[in-house]
């Protein structure tokens, strides 16, 4: 199958409830030429999928979507709006937040200060003191809106194991009124248990508060476990646009043997 076929028509834009869509992005950094003009939509309470090879674009994409970098060209629309991301808290101001892979916590604190961390509640006015009561009740009260179990909010984060800690980063950029989510390789060595935490956790933040989520993630299993739609960066581009409930697993892992055949045929011709 082409990788035309594989691709959403531009027709079907009309009936779509897209919170973010971009269209033309490209970035390069000196000669290389890291994105070609991705077209790429999410829609409201979507888990998209955003798989690719190393170095296809995925990273680059990422950060310009959280506003770490800016493209060179290209459009990016909000709610329907033009927007311009000039750094990581006009993002942030927009409703965007992302969890990166090292997740940023700080093992020795407790939950609930890594949950508020940078984003403190002070009592007592300009020369007041943190409100570790608050932030502590706040936290539990959060955590179980969402259904994060941990031992206590007082136990310190290098204790929990690594779906937990995965989940108070997610709940971190979660507990303000977020509308997209970005997650980097959100089951990174996990075994079974905490995955399931992990996927039952982004399944409820999508369909039951609405937060749109791009997952990027290297194994294909699990794109297909946590997303409803998955898209393929190949050589800066998207090449690849499913439903996950009208592809598999087989027919994403041809396409991307096809690709990589292709992609080395075409480096051997030009040599």
């Amino acid at each position: 199958m082409s990788a035309e076929a594989l691709v959403g028509s531009t027709d079907d834009a009309a009936g779509r409830d897209d919170i973010l869509r971009v269209e033309g992005i490209a970035k390069r950094f000196g000669s290389v030429v890291a994105l070609r003009g991705v077209d790429m939509h999410l829609g409201r309470g979507e888990v998209l999928g955003l798989v690719g090879d190393n170095g296809a674009g995925k990273t680059t994409l990422v950060k310009i979507l959280c506003g770490y970098q800016r493209p060179d060209s290209g459009r990016m629309y909000i709610d329907g709006e033009r927007v311009e991301l000039h750094s990581v808290g006009d993002a942030r101001a927009k409703g965007i937040e992302t969890v990166y892979q090292d997740l940023a916590l700080v093992p020795q604190l407790p939950v609930y200060k890594n949950l508020f961390l940078k984003r403190e509640i002070v009592a007592g006015g300009r020369l007041g003191f943190l409100s570790d009561r608050k932030m502590r009740a706040l936290a539990r009260q959060y955590l179980a809106d969402i259904k994060v179990n941990v031992p206590s909010v007082d136990a310190p984060v290098d204790r929990l194991s690594g779906g937990q800690r995965q989940a108070i980063a997610v709940a971190r950029a979660t507990r303000s009124e977020v509308k997209i989510l970005l997650l980097d390789e959100p089951l990174s060595a996990m075994g079974a248990k905490e995955s399931a935490l992990i996927i039952d956790l982004v399944r409820d933040l999508a369909r039951s508060r609405g937060v749109s989520i791009v997952v990027i993630d290297h194994n294909y299993a699990h794109v297909f476990e946590l997303c409803d739609r998955i898209n393929v960066i190949h050589q800066g581009r998207v090449s690849f646009d499913r439903q996950v409930a009208e592809t598999s697993l087989e027919e994403l892992t041809d396409y991307m043997v096809s690709e990589y055949r292709q992609q080395v045929s075409s480096g051997r011709a030009e040599r």
